[in-house]
């Protein structure tokens, strides 16, 4: 993995962390930026063709950050769909970068297994929140503030969902096309603040 950081977090700190998780997916292509966001609270974006992540932190957040996700169950009614906006709990900046890297790192992976990479928000928010939860016992709560049980949001086999993308080989991408929609580029996703 190629990573740089250009914030004041501690660079070797970040890199072991993100290593960490990423470790048992392959991981040499990828090329990880983490760099303060003009003036949003984070953001972050996978250009998967080309393997290459950004994490965009806010200067000003204030932790513990309670991080809007798509983790509930989609509701559809007559009118279309809607889900519940579940919060993490973050205790610094470290674990909103874990995050939001965790995140555009599936997103990754869904790419590299041959999955259609369209409308994976909560199967990328439920990938990170794992790790959160598990290793950092992060809650996950409700828009009331109230504990959410593990069974309502962490409902799907992730990891088998991306198996395949540990025996793919990686391809380096191929030209850009010239003929991508205005302001809408070819192989790429973005989280940012939900609500």
């Amino acid at each position: 993995m190629d990573f740089r950081n250009s914030t004041q977090l501690d660079s070797t700190r970040l890199h072991a962390l993100l290593l960490r998780y990423t470790v048992v997916w392959p991981h040499d292509p990828l090329r990880v930026r983490v760099r303060y966001s003009r003036g949003a609270e984070f953001s972050g974006t996978c250009y998967y063709q080309d393997a290459r992540i950004y994490v965009n932190l806010g200067r000003n957040n204030r932790y513990p950050y309670a991080l809007g996700t798509n983790l509930a169950r989609c509701r559809t009614d007559r009118g279309g769909w809607s889900r519940e906006i579940y919060s993490v709990r973050l205790r610094d900046a470290y674990q909103l970068v874990l995050f939001i890297y965790l995140h555009e790192l599936y997103h990754y992976l869904i790419y590299r297994a041959g999955r259609c990479p369209r409308q994976k928000e909560g199967m990328c928010d439920r990938f990170a929140a794992r790790v959160l939860v598990d290793d950092f016992a992060a809650p996950v709560t409700d828009g009331r503030g109230r504990e959410v049980p593990r069974l309502a949001w962490d409902f799907q086999d992730l990891h088998r969902f991306v198996a395949a993308a540990r025996l793919r080989p990686w391809r380096p991408p191929g030209p850009r096309n010239p003929q991508a929609v205005a302001g809408r580029e070819r192989g790429r996703s973005t989280l940012g603040p939900k609500g």
